[in-house]
């Protein structure tokens, strides 16, 4: 039986502790935020953030909600119940437009996605810099029917458009030397107002094991529900890699660069304590300040048990074969 929901506030508001900290002090000194923090059975949260629906009035561009493409079966789907559109796109984390949850659909809006150039570079033979519309054309676009869990303990099924990352690789020819793939959010903080306060270190940084990018689950996505992908998540070229934490998902991505080292990540230069290099989705390893054992589906109001790599524990533990995932998590 599953267990219900805290009646306030909901799990899914917990905000990273240095995030909360920073906030308080952006609110005393500069006035840069509206709103008040607050501490509730030991846990920290944001006031302001408790919905779970579509914001009041928020109407998609029409046609947005396209008829579904046919998805392929097996490890690229699931018969869980897709997440809604309108909710996918209006309850999101993209600090670069804000920390509440509704913040990304009310001003991404003034994202100009076109002209839109991506670098791929490093430890590359083939080192290449594309518009983006050239590089989705370059590759058959697929249909991923993906569970996503968030670190903050609330889950969506979302069906993802785009092109799996593993083939971009192989056009630009890792060398002996790639052992990791470096990714970079735009930095732009006239399109991008939250960057222009310091609650994480801009521009927003990413990171996988060259196996990890390479993998047939990790996609590059380009649109979801058969469209475009909207500004609010992650127009017009974001990471998918569905058994890790949802802050592995870097959005609005301008570069991508092969390395021989592992490279820093946002959140791991954040708070190192909290949020490690691999962020796989483990319910046994806590984050330190609650637990990771069940989450929240969107949309429902009771909460289900979190499944070891997010579900994907057949087609990825083998990566991590011979890993301490407690130590290395």
């Amino acid at each position: 039986m599953r267990d219900k929901l805290p009646p306030e506030p909901p799990g899914s508001e917990v905000t990273p502790e240095k995030l909360y900290l920073r906030r308080r002090e952006l609110i005393k000194n500069a006035g840069l935020f509206a709103g008040t923090a607050a501490v509730v059975g030991g846990g920290l949260y944001l006031l302001g953030m408790k919905r779970t629906r579509p914001m009041d009035g928020f109407v998609p561009d029409a046609g947005a909600v396209a008829q579904p493409v046919a998805p392929a079966q097996g490890v690229f789907d699931t018969d869980e119940p897709r997440t809604p559109y309108e909710d996918i796109t209006t309850y999101n984390n993209f600090y670069e437009f804000g920390l509440d949850k509704n913040d990304p659909a009310r001003r991404a809006h003034a994202l100009k996605t076109r002209p839109w150039t991506v670098v791929i570079d490093g430890e590359v033979h083939k080192p290449w810099t594309v518009d983006v519309d050239q590089l989705i054309s370059a590759f058959p676009l697929e249909e991923r029917v993906y569970r996503m869990r968030c670190v903050e303990a609330w889950s969506m099924v979302i069906p993802w458009l785009g092109l799996p990352l593993g083939k971009l690789l192989e056009r630009v020819q890792p060398t002996s030397f790639a052992k990791y793939v470096a990714f970079t959010t735009l930095e732009d903080p006239e399109q991008m107002p939250g960057q222009k306060s310091p609650v994480l270190d801009w521009p927003y940084v990413e990171g996988l094991r060259l196996d990890e990018a390479q993998h047939p689950l990790t996609l590059l996505a380009t649109g979801l529900y058969g469209k475009q992908l909207p500004p609010q998540n992650g127009a017009p070229l974001r990471l998918v890699v569905p058994w890790k934490y949802g802050f592995k998902g870097i959005k609005s991505i301008v570069r991508i660069t092969l390395t021989r080292e592992p490279p820093p990540t946002t959140w791991n230069l954040t708070n190192k304590r909290e949020y490690g290099f691999f962020a796989n989705v483990n319910p046994a390893v806590d984050h330190p300040r609650w637990s990771q054992a069940s989450e929240r589906r969107i949309g429902e109001t009771s909460r289900r048990p979190t499944l070891p790599f997010n579900g994907y524990a057949e087609q990825v533990a083998g990566l991590y074969r011979g890993m301490d995932l407690k130590r290395d998590f």
